[in-house]
């Protein structure tokens, strides 16, 4: 009995087994008439074989001759080409960030997106905070200066090093109250109005293009795992735009606070040194080297 309940799914996967045998047939030799029919440059197209796709030095080589070429064909040293100004972007950015500009002015809609943050995720808040408002938000008046563009060769990858300075005020203002829900829930509360500005920053940032698999290796760990699911999500298969920024930076802050209603605290240097410290430790975390974020490109 047991025999006749397996013959059946054996018969199956064998003809499963001989119909994929037979598709892959069929795609590879599909693959082999569009080799000789797309070409790069008056050149077939050489495709790269099951073994050497899986041997990593193969691939290695093949990455590295592709850079070459690429530097070769775009005239570009690495090591005797000049950085550049990059004044044609910064006006580019400029002209960018005026638009969004005009559109928080006139159309009220970075404001109105935080106050919907802070309403819709009220219920998230601690019991002891009341609800946030936001009382002022500054969108700044100056642009990021981009300069010192430099493109590097790291290993099997291109990575381009360009410095930014911004000086600037970018302020976020809000006001809540710390309730005292002790000997009762609301039993009083204490005012509190925070701003936290940026007027400064300077770094260098790294921007290189690659694929998934150049930038997750294992063994694997809490954070690439993290990363991992995130690109698998994507299609690992294509090419990110990879940026993070060099440890070496500088970001400076102007803080005021004030609590109370009757009797005031102004500008109390342990809040303000607490709201910097979570910041910094905010994009240390996500954007500073080793850490980078990325952009799936279409």
């Amino acid at each position: 009995e047991t025999a006749k309940n397996t013959a059946p799914f054996r018969r199956k996967n064998s003809v499963d087994d001989r119909q994929t045998e037979n598709l892959t047939t069929t795609l590879t030799n599909s693959l082999s008439s569009f080799s000789t029919i797309l070409k790069r440059g008056g050149e077939e197209i050489r495709t790269i074989s099951d073994g050497d796709n899986n041997n990593q030095d193969a691939q290695n080589s093949e990455r590295s001759v592709q850079i070459d070429k690429i530097l070769n064909k775009t005239s570009y040293d690495v090591n005797l080409h000049r950085s550049e100004s990059l004044d044609w972007f910064n006006v580019l950015i400029a002209q960018i960030i005026e638009q969004f500009r005009e559109e928080a002015v006139n159309k009220n809609n970075i404001l109105t997106s935080l106050n919907n943050f802070f309403t819709n995720n009220f219920m998230t808040l601690p019991d002891y905070l009341d609800t946030i408002k936001v009382t002022e938000l500054d969108i700044g008046n100056s642009f990021p200066i981009f300069s010192n563009c430099r493109i590097e060769k790291e290993k099997q990858q291109l990575e381009a090093k360009i410095d930014i300075d911004l000086k600037d005020r970018l302020a976020l203002g809000v006001e809540t109250k710390l309730l005292l829900n002790y000997p009762k829930k609301g039993f009083a509360s204490l005012p509190i109005s925070l701003t936290v500005a940026v007027v400064k920053f300077h770094g260098s940032l790294t921007v290189s293009l690659t694929r998934a698999d150049e930038f997750i290796h294992p063994p694997e760990d809490e954070s690439t795992t993290h990363v991992k699911k995130e690109v698998q999500g994507k299609d690992g298969n294509g090419y990110f735009l990879i940026f993070s920024f060099s440890p070496e930076y500088v970001l400076e802050f102007e803080t005021s606070s004030l609590i109370g209603a009757r009797s005031k605290l102004e500008n109390i240097p342990k809040i303000a040194s607490l709201i910097e410290y979570q910041i910094k430790k905010w994009f240390v975390e996500r954007c500073v080297e080793p850490r980078f974020q990325f952009v799936k490109l279409p």
